[in-house]
């Protein structure tokens, strides 16, 4: 396994906006609720991440940086409200489409004509 290099304070300026940019794509993902395209990409972010929390610290960035960085870490937070949001949204509705199979599937047992039963012994119908 290579060496991780250390970074430039501008390549860890570039990374943390290469990360508010695939922010911005999980959030338009999540508006068009493509959700196998925001988990790809997310699949990515995640890696992106790990890569940068090993980078990162210990690397002293001037009070311009600091502030650059602190913009674009505000936006991945703010877009990460909204993703999560539109998450829960769908978490909730899939929640009410499974009570509805479930209420249906409980009806169809419920009501099912006698002639379909097949415990009960012959000629008991």
């Amino acid at each position: 396994m290579a060496a991780i290099q250390p970074m430039t304070q501008e390549q860890v300026l570039d990374a943390y906006e290469s990360l508010r940019e695939r922010s911005n794509r999980m959030l338009e993902w999540a508006r068009l609720e493509d959700w196998d395209s925001l988990v790809n990409e997310e699949s990515r972010y995640v890696i992106e991440v790990e890569r940068l929390s090993k980078l990162d610290p210990g690397l002293s960035l001037d009070v311009t940086q600091q502030e650059r960085k602190a913009e674009l870490l505000e936006q991945i937070l703010e877009q990460d409200m909204e993703i999560r949001q539109r998450l829960v949204e769908r978490r909730d509705a899939l929640s009410e489409l499974i009570g509805v199979s479930q209420r249906k599937r409980d009806l169809n047992r419920a009501y099912r004509p006698l002639g379909k039963v097949s415990h009960l012994p012959k000629g008991r119908t």
